[in-house]
């Protein structure tokens, strides 16, 4: 290690600088050959008057162009040994730490009629939530009587934002019935297009339990442990368990409309099973928060080690995500934590050391030429 870097190839430029010493030696002792000749030749020269006269300013001029020609020869060794360290390369080690790269989290949202008016406070929440992330693989996907993915697991921010910040936009638009009556048809049409999909079976909404499985079906922890059960083992495999951390952001009012294939309680069974978190987010009128749905939706979530929120939690949405962001990085953060070293390259400050001594010495070239 060398002022502070560590160089990649230091034999190669060992060899180099000493090759350019070596040179340099032989360089100035052929000079101090040459010089002797020549004064000895130098000595049987026979001066006139008029160059005596001028013996001064000659001198003078002989001696700045001795000193410019030792600076120049100086100069060029430095930059040769410049390209030496070069050569090198000179690096220095990058460490960085990461707590974000083995978590998934699904967010997961009821779009059913019931829901509709208040699921925009709840994207709002998620919006919230990944601010506060940093690299974690999120998707988004809802869910009425059957469910759309709207964007599948990404750790690319900017797409993430991009479709909550549009969902939020859409969903403005149906907060309640004036703003339902103040839309125009595109409007309208937008939002249609952006739930197509979720009802596709008839007479049945908001299926609450089949809207947790198609979301846990996002993950590969669930399929891994749909694997694992198909070829009769109970509990997915220790490595796959401690593969990722996951979680499932759920929000719902837990009204259900229809025969589901599976009620909420058993799809929480599933889900545990796979080693997965869910968390819920109630999705209802505030006055509802008490009623008999809302309260068995908490027992089923915090029976599975799970938080479960609702809008008048402390009236308080950042309070609420802080407790989400705590469940997730700190409850279901084992083997989150990573640090990462890498060489990288650190010619800079030898180049421009170099650009430097290239300038003085094309300076001085042409000044010698004067």
């Amino acid at each position: 290690m060398i002022f502070g870097w560590t160089l990649r190839w230091p034999i190669a430029g060992l060899v180099c600088a000493i090759a350019v010493i070596v040179t340099s030696g032989i360089a100035f002792w052929l000079t101090r050959r040459h010089r002797a000749i020549t004064l000895d030749t130098q000595d049987r020269v026979v001066w006139d008057v008029e160059q005596d006269l001028q013996g001064e300013l000659i001198t003078k001029q002989r001696k700045l162009y001795i000193t410019l020609r030792r600076v120049v020869v100086a100069i060029m060794i430095l930059i040769g040994l410049c390209l030496s360290l070069l050569i090198a390369r000179p690096s220095t080690v990058n460490r960085s730490s990461s707590n974000n790269a083995t978590r998934d989290i699904v967010l997961c949202l009821d779009v059913s009629g019931s829901t509709l008016p208040y699921d925009k406070e709840v994207i709002d929440t998620y919006i919230s939530l990944v601010n506060h992330f940093q690299g974690e693989r999120i998707g988004l996907s809802i869910f009425n009587s059957t469910s759309k993915i709207i964007f599948p697991l990404t750790d690319d921010y900017k797409v993430v934002r991009q479709q909550l910040q549009h969902a939020s936009k859409l969903l403005n638009g149906v907060v309640n019935q004036d703003s339902i009556d103040n839309m125009s048809d595109a409007q309208y049409q937008d939002v249609a297009d952006w739930l197509d999909g979720t009802q596709n079976r008839e007479q049945a909404t908001s299926l609450i339990g089949d809207g947790l499985i198609s979301c846990a079906a996002m993950l590969p922890q669930f399929s891994q442990f749909l694997q694992n059960d198909n070829a009769t083992q109970s509990k997915p495999s220790e490595s796959n368990a401690q593969q990722r951390s996951a979680s499932i952001v759920f929000a719902t009012d837990n009204v259900l409309s229809g025969t589901p294939t599976y009620q909420l309680s058993q799809a929480l069974d599933l889900t545990q099973q796979a080693s997965i978190a869910v968390d819920g987010l109630y999705s209802g009128p505030a006055e509802s928060s008490g009623e008999d749905t809302t309260q068995a939706m908490k027992r089923d979530i915090e029976s599975h080690q799970g938080l479960f929120l609702t809008q008048d939690t402390g009236s308080d949405t950042s309070q609420s995500v802080s407790q989400l962001i705590t469940q997730i990085q700190e409850r279901r953060g084992y083997a989150d934590t990573s640090t990462r070293a890498d060489l990288v390259d650190r010619p800079q400050p030898v180049l421009v050391v170099l650009l430097i001594l290239i300038v003085v010495l094309l300076t001085l070239e042409w000044r010698l030429r004067q």
